[in-house]
């Protein structure tokens, strides 16, 4: 009895014999190269993150000597060490501190020699390991929210030192808080993944094209200073491109944007002199900018503490980055002098005159030294608002230097004015005096004072 086709067309036949067993056999073929793709990206994967394991020399004490441990606390003030691994009234470098990232909170480890609890029981090879290749002591793959990528420049030498200084310490006994990270990025195998996409280990050559300053300020900002950490620009995994190592980031669990180092726009330095660019790291301002917020925190617990030598070799890359040729504005000529432009009318500039001129003048132009200028300043006229929004709404305050013990701060005005009225008197700075930003909206104001309440 014949069956009736699929369109009614004629029998169903049987395939032939051969047909029937051809078909398993794809399968097992597709499966066993299945196979073998994923034994090859498991194995790359492995091999990514264990290629550099022969490098690490027999275990050396290294020396314990006072120079030593003065180089190792000096390598500390450079990278900034203390920022992370100590919270507000806590003992230094016992860590507690989280990072937020996308993806979940990492707590700061205990830095300190506890046997129990910190470094105590680590070598100088384990530290090494740490900052090189981002390993633990048990071999447990670190994230990197601790800036290994950026500490596997670090020099072996500046690897003891900090870990001889580490070990000088007193001891604190405080264990390490559990990382809050969703999951699958709490798991080893996804960090595997991400560093054999973007982790590339290793120390760069320098580079003979260019000076012994300009060398030792690239191996300080992108290593032991780890400046792109901050200021570059990371994709939807965190990590950051070379060619986007400087073009800006906002920081993830604050309203604060890390301006870009290569726009003349925003903090690109080739326009100043070495000198500027030392002051504004060593004092936390100049006559062209002041630090405030995250960056206010490096110049207090890093920059100041650096050597003349190091902070002119920072200089002598940072203005390397930028194009000297193009201005660090884009104002009109009458905007350049003074406040030649009268200021815009309007509610925003009932605003300042009420609650800003006193302190940043009439026009724009500070009668207050140490207090910024807003004529002509590139942090006003930014793209990002970010900044601008979150020094009005949660004050703005200064770096504590040897320079400037004292600095001038900026009362918050969360409490004080409405999303509308941060917008108008914002809009106001950015329109007025010859300026020609684009003006705030209250919408974008509500946005980031939502992100300052969590």
């Amino acid at each position: 009895m014949s069956g009736i086709g699929p369109a009614g067309g004629g029998p169903l036949r049987t395939p032939p014999a051969r047909v029937q067993r051809r078909g398993p056999r794809l399968l097992l073929s597709v499966l066993i190269w299945l196979g073998l793709a994923l034994a090859l990206g498991v194995g790359a994967i492995v091999a990514l993150n264990l290629h550099d394991e022969a490098s690490i020399r027999p275990d050396i004490a290294p020396s314990t000597s006072a120079e030593v441990i003065a180089r190792g606390a000096y390598v500390a003030r450079v990278g900034n060490c203390q920022g992370c691994h100590s919270v507000p009234g806590g003992a230094p470098f016992a860590g507690g501190s989280g990072v937020k990232t996308p993806f979940g909170v990492v707590h700061a480890g205990n830095l300190t020699p506890d046997p129990a609890t910190g470094l105590g029981a680590w070598s100088a090879d384990h530290f090494w390991r740490a900052l090189h290749n981002g390993r633990s002591r048990d071999g447990r793959l670190l994230y990197p929210a601790f800036p290994y990528p950026h500490f596997t420049r670090v020099s072996r030498d500046d690897s003891d030192a900090l870990f001889a200084f580490l070990s000088s310490l007193p001891p604190v006994s405080q264990g390490q808080r559990a990382h809050e990270l969703r999951w699958p990025y709490r798991t080893q195998w996804a960090l595997a993944v991400w560093r054999a996409l973007y982790f590339d280990p290793g120390a760069k050559a320098a580079d003979p094209a260019h000076s012994p300053d300009w060398n030792r300020g690239e191996y300080l900002v992108n290593g032991l200073a780890h400046c792109s950490a901050c200021h570059g620009t990371r994709n939807a995994w965190g990590a950051i491109a070379d060619d986007e190592a400087f073009s800006g980031g906002r920081m993830h669990g604050s309203n604060w944007y890390a301006p870009s180092l290569i726009d003349p726009r925003e903090a690109a330095v080739p326009h100043w002199s070495t000198p500027d660019i030392a002051r504004l790291l060593r004092e936390g301002r100049n006559s062209h900018a002041s630090a405030s917020g995250p960056m206010a925190d490096v110049v207090q617990g890093s920059t100041q503490h650096m050597t003349d030598a190091d902070l002119a070799a920072i200089a002598a890359y940072l203005r390397g980055l930028g194009v000297s040729t193009t201005r660090p504005i884009d104002l009109p000529a009458a905007a350049q002098t003074a406040s030649a432009v009268a200021a815009r009318p309007g509610p925003g500039a009932k605003i300042y005159e009420k609650h800003c001129a006193d302190c940043h003048g009439a026009g724009g132009t500070s009668p207050v030294e140490g207090i910024p200028t807003l004529l002509g300043n590139r942090a006003v006229l930014m793209r990002r608002i970010d900044n601008l929004v979150q020094i009005v709404l949660g004050g703005g305050f200064g770096a504590t230097t040897l320079a400037q013990p004292r600095p001038y701060g900026m009362p918050p005005f969360v409490t004080i004015l409405s999303d509308q009225e941060v917008a108008d008197v914002l809009s106001h700075v950015r329109t007025s005096w010859g300026h020609a930003a684009a003006p705030v909206q209250a919408f974008d104001v509500a946005r980031l004072r939502g992100s300052l309440a969590r």
